[in-house]
């Protein structure tokens, strides 16, 4: 397949990238910025990665003129609309309406762009769990924040001009992932922590959340991808990995680093006293790990590999 690829910089989306090459297909990814213009080093490594598996058009956003004229210039099998307006995601204030018109910019000349052509190209569009109405869980399913909301508003603003042009539409919903170039996170946390030697502190161990080992959800959207272009109508996929309570997840987090790099990973499991969130909040779809190749213990040392050799360099 030929497939054009938003959102490349971002922690899953090189690892998507990387996937979707390996598995024989043509990327051509855009980037907001030149390599050597994203300011911090983890998400330039993400680039230089997601380089060297697609070809890269810089300076482009979804829906401005060097997009649509990159998407007019070309026939395409499918866009893989993977970027989203992230910054201050956790904040109260995070501007609904501003992302949601960055996320769908000139959507119907895209959608209309998509369907010229001998074939109509599909769009596969990347959603997450904290989305109003996904996942499943104690609660009535609420958006987790504003940001949360606007992706769901990016969906069904999508959804409705893909219908309207007649494509095959795909929804990728990403639970937590975890792994090999994730931003400072909950797992990254853990790891710098215990190679300072100190003990972190779980402050919300009784959330039940989502975990999944980015390695998996790779190949997973990989097969969701070609699925979608070889069927017809829409498709929705919610691939979960481990199901716990956050405090279950660092326990078998540290088990794996400590079994793997001779660290103590000690936890301080604090009384949670903050309850914002829904309390349970995880994807459904049980993912086929045999039939995707993946293996469990390698990722764990691919992680464990990862932060020794970013970590070690450090103390």
């Amino acid at each position: 397949m030929k497939i054009l690829f938003t959102g490349g910089s971002s922690f899953t989306g090189c690892w998507f990238i990387r996937e979707l090459a390996r598995a024989g297909h043509e990327v051509v990814a855009i980037f907001r910025r030149s390599p050597d213009a994203y300011p911090d080093e983890l998400r330039r490594t993400r680039v230089e990665i997601a380089l060297e598996h697609s070809h890269g058009v810089f300076d482009c956003s979804f829906g401005d003129d060097t997009f649509m004229d990159l998407l007019r210039s070309q026939s395409w099998d499918v866009l893989c609309h993977h970027a989203a307006v992230v910054t201050d995601y956790k904040s109260e204030d995070f501007d609904v309406g501003a992302a949601l018109a960055e996320n769908t910019h000139n959507v119907a000349a895209v959608t209309d762009a998509l369907a010229t052509g001998e074939r109509a190209a599909s769009l596969v569009v990347t959603g997450s769990v904290f989305e109003n109405d996904e996942g499943a869980g104690a609660e009535y399913l609420p958006a987790f924040s504003p940001y949360g909301l606007s992706k769901s508003l990016t969906w069904q603003v999508l959804r409705y001009h893909a219908g309207r042009a007649c494509l095959g539409l795909g929804k990728f919903v990403i639970p937590n992932p975890f792994g090999p170039l994730e931003e400072p996170r909950f797992t990254a946390y853990l790891m710098k922590n215990w190679y300072a030697g100190n003990i972190p502190a779980v402050n919300t161990p009784t959330y039940v959340r989502d975990n999944i080992h980015v390695s998996l959800l790779a190949p997973t959207y990989r097969e969701f991808v070609e699925r979608v272009v070889a069927e017809s109508g829409i498709k929705k996929l919610s691939p979960s990995g481990y199901v716990e309570t956050q405090g279950a997840f660092a326990k078998r987090f540290a088990a794996a680093m400590r079994s793997r790099l001779g660290l103590a990973c000690e936890l301080d499991l604090l009384e949670q006293t903050d309850f914002s969130e829904p309390l349970e909040r995880y994807n459904t779809d049980i993912v086929d790990t045999a039939k995707l190749g993946w293996n469990e213990a390698a990722a764990w040392d691919e992680i464990a590999e990862f932060y020794a050799a970013r970590l070690d360099q450090n103390q």
